[in-house]
């Protein structure tokens, strides 16, 4: 008589570590329905964005200031990455809620369902979807972006013979503002500008006709007018050609006026740098326009143009998150139990897409009048879709 095998004795079939990684049929199957309609959303957005963008304007230069239809097409083709990025989150959106739409009316979700996958399961594809393309979105706008950005203006500048310096080279402003004690509580609640330099021109190396209005104390303290200065490197401070300095009295008066030839002054080397900054913050990447911040904007004490420049940089950091968002929204109305037209999910597309960005755009407002900190202004939009995607999510699964 055979003696019956112990459960432990049964040979248990080896699992592959790695067969959660294994795409199952229908993952496989949702993601290329996914696919095709985001390609057409990129194709479509990026076109629309384009030619509203660049395309209208490149037109006007080429018939007005003769720009060489070669030089056209390659600044096009370099603006292209910027409307690419802000052409994915939509794409997600729109092919999200196409796909699982196209499923639902063609009762292929209720079959899943029939067979024991969740609502969460089902999705689950446009999920990781969604998450791939935010890292592409993320790359392009750390890696593409900025560069090609910054070449097109190089390219256009360079056509119409007013190629750009490496440097600005008029009307240097820098205004230094210093926190001080108004109600006596001991915090800094109140900001006053410190010192106010001005120069008329600026030639890479040398400044011209160069201002410094000094209210280090209490009013207007000293005035200094030269016609150069110098930035020393090494000993880090500013070399005055050819100027005078005038004492001013606290009645306003003109005191002491001291006319010299070559006069040092310990001032910041903020209006140098200020000067040699040439990108825009579109042109930056995260760590490019987080240094510039640090270096120069900080120093200057402006906090409005300290908290846009902050604002910026969490919007490049928020913007790829958009995707992750909207396909899960999209996704989450998709899977309804309801017969959509691919028309008909464009048009509300269309309509979440110009909900985000109003909202986006009152955020940044807010933000950059000071209610919202620049954490806040750039993430909020972020969360309140996500909230609205988990929302429809839960009532779906229900």
């Amino acid at each position: 008589m055979d003696t019956p095998l112990s459960k432990s004795s049964v040979p248990q079939p080896v699992r592959n570590p790695l067969d959660w990684l294994q795409v199952s049929v229908m993952d496989g199957y949702i993601v290329r329905e996914i696919l095709m309609p985001f390609l057409f959303g990129v194709g479509a957005f990026s076109s629309i964005g384009i030619s509203v963008g660049a395309l209208f304007e490149l037109i006007r230069r080429v018939t007005e200031s003769g720009l060489s239809l070669g030089l056209a097409m390659q600044i096009f083709v370099l603006k292209l990455p910027e409307f690419i990025v802000l052409a994915f989150p939509m794409s997600t959106l729109l092919a999200t809620m196409m796909a699982y739409s196209r499923l639902s009316a063609d009762s292929e979700l209720i079959a899943l369902r029939g067979c024991g996958v969740s609502v969460r399961r089902m999705i689950a594809p446009a999920i990781i979807f969604s998450i791939a393309v935010t890292g592409v979105t993320f790359a392009f706008n750390e890696l593409i972006t900025p560069a090609a950005n910054y070449q097109a203006d190089i390219t256009l500048d360079r056509a119409l013979n007013s190629e750009r310096p490496p440097f600005r080279e008029r009307n240097i402003l820098y205004r230094e503002f210093e926190d001080i004690d108004g109600d006596g509580d001991g915090d800094d609640d109140e900001q006053r500008m410190r010192r106010l330099f001005y120069a008329e021109s600026f030639d890479g190396e040398r400044m011209y006709e160069v201002t410094v209005l000094d209210y280090s104390q209490t009013g207007l303290s000293q005035i200094v007018s030269a016609d150069s200065a110098i930035f020393n490197v090494d000993e880090k401070t500013w070399d005055f050609y050819d100027g005078t300095l005038y004492a001013v009295s606290p009645d306003g008066s003109f005191g002491q006026t001291i006319t010299f030839d070559t006069q040092e002054i310990q001032l910041p080397s903020t209006p140098f740098d200020i000067a040699n900054r040439t990108k825009g913050d579109e042109e930056m990447n995260i760590a490019e326009a987080s240094r510039y911040l640090d270096e120069v904007i900080m120093k200057t004490g402006d906090e409005k143009e300290i908290r846009t420049f902050k604002i910026r940089i969490q919007q490049k950091y928020s913007l790829p998150f958009v995707c992750v968002v909207f396909g899960l929204v999209g996704a989450s109305l998709g899977v309804r139990p309801q017969r959509t037209g691919k028309a008909t999910s464009f048009g509300i597309s269309v309509i979440i897409i110009f909900s985000y960005y109003l909202i986006a755009f009152i955020s940044n407002a807010m933000g950059e009048v000071g209610i919202f900190s620049p954490v806040i202004s750039a993430w909020l939009p972020i969360f309140l879709f996500l909230g609205v995607g988990v929302l429809l999510l839960q009532q779906t699964s229900n």
